[in-house]
């Protein structure tokens, strides 16, 4: 199935202005189409339980910072339609963006539709500080709790003034390693 073809099913399964679905051309080939943020869980239920669409897999989600445009961000997500009996016809991938403006970085979370979102959606929020609404537990998940910013934003400063951690390696003399290794070959092997 093509974007268009996706994007016009979209708009017959989802009903309202709301539901502005686009279809955009890809170098990859892989069907792109763009949803408007509000409508997102709605068309996220309509691609996942549609018999002809079936995109019952998110893979990953992620985003990325386009500042100085506007709207400054875009949530990437890939969805897969495996192909299988029940499943639809035949596999098929496809790439749903939203775009999300910098001065209310927020959008509905799609959790509830596609558990894999979860922590794919934590990431994002993490590393861009993109909120997602409804989430069930949107919290830091990689960096510290205490972390100030968002690391993967444009506008994050480069030079942060963290002491550097050094790690000093094990130094053992040579006498001290040539008795471990006879101690080891003394020692019962455990099975």
């Amino acid at each position: 199935m093509t974007a268009t073809e996706i994007a016009e099913t979209l708009a017959r399964l989802v009903p309202g202005e709301a539901a502005k679905v686009e279809a955009v051309a890809s170098l990859d080939g892989m069907p792109t189409i763009i949803v408007d943020r509000v409508s997102l869980p709605e068309v996220g239920l309509a691609l996942r339980d549609t018999p002809e669409l079936a995109f019952h897999v998110l893979i990953d989600a992620t985003a990325v910072d386009y500042l100085p445009r506007e709207p400054r961000y875009e949530i990437i997500y890939l969805l897969l339609s495996p192909g299988v009996s029940g499943y639809g016809e035949t596999p098929a991938r496809l790439r749903l963006k939203v775009r999300v403006p910098g001065d209310d970085p927020r959008a509905p979370t799609l959790s509830r539709v596609w558990g894999s979102a979860n922590w794919a959606e934590r990431e994002i929020y993490d590393f861009f500080g993109i909120t997602f609404d409804g989430h069930p537990d949107l919290r830091r998940i990689l960096m510290p709790e205490d972390w100030d910013g968002f690391p993967l934003r444009r506008d994050y400063p480069v030079q942060i003034n963290q002491p550097v951690k050094t790690y000093e390696p094990l130094q053992v003399s040579e006498e001290e390693f040539v008795a471990n290794i006879r101690a080891a070959k003394h020692r019962p092997r455990q099975e």
